[in-house]
This record gives C-alpha cells, structure tokens and sequence, in this order.
C-alpha cells in the first residue's frame, strides 16, 4: 500500500490511495476484528479503555479527524449510551482547567504529530484522564504518549488531502462502537455478530463499487467543473461525511464548499442555492432501521422543494433509488448497507468527486496550495 516511489499505473497518489480503500479498510478490521468476533489481544487494552470512562468520552481533533470524530459521536452514543463531546482540538488545548470534563479523552489524529491535537493530549494526560489515540502512525508521539493507541492500518498515505486514513478512522470508530455497546451490553450477542460480519463485508463491497463511483463522479465532474460553490448537506452520520465531502472539494479544487446538516439548509444557507451553485446532497438509507427512513423522507422532501427552487441536485442514494433519481440532476448510486457502513461508503464517492474536480481545474492534487500533511507549528 503505497510503498512504491511512484503512484503508477495511477496518475496522482490521491486517485492510488482512494483506490487502496478495498485492502486498507481490510487491513485496520483485520487488527481488532473478525467476522467471527474480536481479536482479544488487540481490543483487551480498548475495553479496558472503556470500562474506565465513567459515563463520558470526549474527541479531541481537528480537520477530517475532526469530522471522524462527529460519526464517532453518534454511533457511540446511540449504541452504548456513553455520552460523547467533539471538540476542536485547537479549542481544547487552551480551554480553562475548571471548563475540562471528568471525562475519558480520544485523541484522533492521521500523523499523530498534529501539533494542537498532541497538545490536547498532553493536556488531558496533564489533567490526569486517561488518554486514547487513533492514528494511522503506530510509533507516533501520540500512539505513544496517549494510555491506549488504536491505530488504523491504512500504511503511508502520500497525498495531502485524506482518503485513505479517514475511511479507516470511521471503521477504527465503527468498531470501538461495538465494543462500547459489548462493555454496556446493549447489543444482544446476535446483532453484534451481525455487525461484525458486515463490516467483514465492506471492503469487498467498496472494490466492487469503486470503478462505478469513479465513471459516474468523472462524468458529473466533467459537467459541473464550472461552478465555483458546492453546498454538501446530510443528517445524523451522514452529516459530517456531508462537511468532510466539502472540506475534501475545498483543499483539493480550491472551490468554495460547506456543509451543513440538511434540516439547517432553510435557515438561511438556502440563499445560495442556484443553478450555478450545486447542491450535494446524502439520500442513501438504511430501510431496516426506522428512524433512518424517517430522516430519507424527509431529505427526499428537502430535495422536492430545492428542485422547485431552481437547485442543480447531485444526490448520493441507493442504488435503484428511483424517487431520488426523479429528482435530482445527477445521482451517485451506493449499494445498500447498515447506517454507519454507508457512511464509509458515502465518502469515497466525494473524495473522487474533490479529485476530479480539482483535475479539471488543473489543480496539483497531491499537493494543493497552503497545505501540509501534518500542522506541526501554529
């Protein structure tokens, strides 16, 4: 996994390590995981983690890790009732110690060299929480300062903008909330074999559908490579993918890009909804969970009323999705997964998506402007 000097047969080792998802994500479920269960030796260490959190865990990070952090956020709480808070880690580092919470601290960081994020940590260690680091750099200061590493597995990852290492944060946090829910016991022992075994799933999932995203993303790319400002929307999970699709278009294409959860869209960001100013938005579902049928009907009717309001609609939605496809100008089809899986999948889409877009605007993606792979100094 890029342990070559060049990205070949690829031309950019951006569009190489989206493509390396399939065996990264592989890789990091392979550490801690098995269809048939966890791996002892490596998640003792996490659960001891857990049993120490004492009812509340907070994320500290920035940028992609950041908005790996929000998924986090959700699927721990809703599965293990853990309360979760997502900081800033630039914030964090310099809130006041009567503000800091009696609370368990993760750290999560792709280098785990991250200057504001090492100084949350050594923060949180100073404060005397115990410290977890998810980082895809095992020997990192991080990894060794932190009480407990997690590390992913996604191996050296070149290009500056994130694929590869993110993906595998989101499976790192997908299996840290299954063992939360394990520790809490709110999972009966069937579903959390049932979840493990879909995650087994995945990545042979994402190579199957990976040359499908690439063909429909090109093509729409090609269309839109005009516009200058993106708007990227989704709820619950798929609301921070939604931030990191347009954190992703903003460093790679130098296009202006937000995100916002789709129920804020009519608060005033809907302003700048236009023609010229394309609509991303997230409408997979997950048809065996009702509360994620709820929030797809009512992403479809957000979708209605944009469509009445003049919106270029580029959807994410299920494969076969017809409603959806009726309405939006451009659909990228995701095959059909549990809610927090189609996170992981959702993204990849968008990461090809800031590729090409910054291609066609003649970007060098592998290196865009005013950016470093990790901010060691402020």
């Amino acid at each position: 996994m890029s342990d070559t000097a060049t990205p070949a047969p690829f031309p950019h080792w951006m569009l190489r390590e989206i493509h390396e998802q399939p065996e990264t994500l592989a890789a990091t479920l392979a550490t801690f995981a098995t269809a048939d269960g966890f791996v002892e030796e490596a998640c003792e260490p996490v659960r001891q983690w857990l049993r120490g959190a004492k009812g509340e865990i907070v994320i500290a990070a920035s940028g992609s890790s950041r908005h790996a952090g929000l998924v986090a956020e959700l699927l721990i709480e809703d599965r293990s009732g853990i309360a979760v808070d997502v900081e800033y880690a630039s914030e964090y580092s310099y809130r006041s110690e009567h503000a800091l919470k009696n609370a368990s601290v993760l750290v999560i960081s792709q280098s785990g060299e991250t200057v504001d994020t090492l100084l949350a940590l050594r923060k949180a260690n100073k404060a005397g929480h115990q410290t977890m680091a998810i980082t895809n750099v095992p020997g990192s200061t991080m990894a060794r300062e932190a009480t407990v590493s997690m590390p992913t597995a996604a191996g050296r990852e070149r290009a500056i903008p994130a694929t590869k290492s993110f993906t595998a944060q989101l499976l790192n946090l997908y299996l840290l909330s299954l063992l939360a829910s394990e520790e809490r016991k709110t999972l009966s022992v069937a579903d959390l074999n049932r979840l493990l075994a879909e995650a087994a799933a995945l990545p042979e999932s994402v190579r199957r559908q990976l040359p499908i995203w690439e063909s429909t993303v090109r093509s729409i790319a090609e269309t839109l490579h005009k516009a200058r400002t993106f708007l990227f929307v989704g709820r619950s999970v798929h609301y921070p993918i939604a931030r990191e699709g347009a954190l992703k278009l903003k460093e790679s294409s130098y296009l202006h890009a937000e995100g916002y959860p789709s129920g804020e869209l009519k608060h005033g960001p809907n302003a700048l909804v236009s023609k010229e100013s394309p609509l991303v938005m997230i409408a997979t579902v997950d048809r065996s969970d009702s509360e994620s049928v709820e929030r797809y009907e009512k992403v479809v009717q957000l979708m209605n009323d944009m469509r009445t309001q003049g919106a270029t609609i580029v959807a994410i939605a299920n494969t076969g999705d017809t409603t959806v496809a009726d309405l939006a100008d451009h659909v990228i089809p995701v095959d059909e997964a549990t809610e927090a899986l189609l996170a992981i999948c959702e993204v990849i889409p968008l990461q090809i998506f800031s590729y090409c877009m910054a291609i066609q605007n003649g970007i060098d993606v592998d290196n865009p402007r005013n950016l470093n792979k990790a901010v060691l100094a402020e």
